[in-house]
């Protein structure tokens, strides 16, 4: 099963200090912050107050139950980041995805809850989306649980008006 989201922002550059690398954004609320951006940004000098800042967030969970023999799925971790050339458009994608095998510990139906101890041995307990899934499973079962989330961002000039 596979739950994902994507939540899309955009946000208005309202002061830009080059020496230090600090944007300030304005997001679509009018709330004002500030942001330090790191030298992979090669073109943060094409970034002018008033352009506009696309920021888009993605993530998901997808999850199985093992077969009763299956072997446990090794813990893996993949990064990717990437930016925009020398001389384009300012933006850059990032993004990450990790696969373990937990086990459970424990089930609370009342509370639609789940113990899971992963391959570091440390617990966390999670609410499920859907209760009904929890019926169908029972400790000691295990899952492959894999997470990805990823983050896009891009300077769009703001068109002349």
């Amino acid at each position: 099963m596979k739950k994902e989201r994507t939540t899309t922002v955009t946000a208005t550059v309202q002061a830009l200090d080059l020496e230090t690398r600090v944007v300030t954004l304005k997001g679509p609320q009018g709330n004002v912050f500030d942001v330090k951006v790191g030298p992979q940004a090669k073109n943060l000098k094409q970034v002018q107050v008033g352009d506009e800042v696309v920021i888009t967030y993605y993530e998901s969970v997808a999850y199985r139950l093992l077969k009763p023999g299956e072997a446990p799925v090794p813990t893996t971790q993949t990064d990717v980041v990437e930016s925009a050339k020398q001389g384009a458009k300012p933006a850059g994608v990032a993004g990450s995805q990790t696969t373990l095998t937990a086990t459970i510990e424990a089930i609370d139906l009342k509370a639609q809850t789940a113990t899971l101890k992963g391959p570091n041995g440390k617990s966390v307990t999670v609410k499920a989306k859907d209760p009904k899934n929890l019926e169908s499973v029972k400790v000691g079962d295990e899952v492959v649980i894999t997470y990805t989330e990823a983050l896009a961002i891009s300077v769009e000039k703001t068109p002349k008006k």
